[in-house]
């Protein structure tokens, strides 16, 4: 358990966007979003910046209205959205960063609230290809089931998807790095040895200026 990872949150850090939101309009654009919903997506992500909402009750609403749908057409239609939407919210700093790590030998890692099908289009286009963890929908037979595999991968929750990727890879997190965007984000970095704020948000911010934890601009 000596190796040392560098974790990166992707939304507002490695993209510098929300994912959420790049795909709600693209599902409005497609025709698949109505107005009424994509206000609520909207409205969701705001309070969730203000650590207004709890996202992990919301996922867990969320994923049963998909329950049924078929994962080959839901991987398809993200690679589609992925390749037209996402691309060009990548981060230039980010991704200098991604590979400053990778030349010092570090294991590479995205941990996301996000699902594995709108992370691993990402983490296959930074050349570290099935190397993160994220809130993890649960499929049988080619058709999603309306679950997901516990926890979701939001607070508390990064941090057990986070030791369960350090165990795969034998890393030590007391050694490693995580950068995010997000006060929700406190706990996992409080568990790793360098924490550092990306274009944080005023809670972050706040909390980093506090702990003497670095602060960086990737966008």
């Amino acid at each position: 358990m000596d190796r040392v990872a560098a974790l990166f949150d992707m939304d507002k850090t490695l993209l510098d966007a929300s994912s959420a939101l790049l795909y709600a309009s693209y599902l409005r654009r497609i025709g698949q979003l109505g107005r009424r919903e994509m206000v609520r997506v909207m409205g969701w992500a705001l309070m969730e910046r203000f650590g207004m909402l709890d996202m992990a009750t919301l996922v867990e609403r969320l994923v049963i209205t998909v329950s049924g749908d078929s994962e080959p057409e839901i991987k398809l239609s993200c690679d589609r959205w992925f390749e037209a939407d996402v691309v060009a919210h990548i981060t230039e700093r980010g991704r200098q960063r991604v590979a400053e790590h990778q030349a010092r030998g570090h294991v590479l890692g995205i941990v996301s609230a996000s699902t594995q099908y709108v992370v691993r289009p990402l983490a296959e286009y930074l050349g570290i290809p099935g190397q993160y963890v994220s809130t993890h929908l649960e499929s049988e037979n080619g058709r999603l089931t309306g679950r997901i595999v516990p926890p979701v991968c939001y607070g508390e929750g990064k941090v057990v998807w986070a030791e369960r990727f350090a165990a795969e890879y034998g890393v030590d997190l007391s050694a490693s790095y995580f950068y995010t965007d997000s006060a929700s984000d406190r706990s996992l970095l409080e568990r790793v040895g360098h924490p550092v704020a990306v274009n944080p948000d005023a809670r972050l911010r706040r909390l980093a200026k506090q702990r003497g934890w670095p602060i960086e601009t990737f966008y």
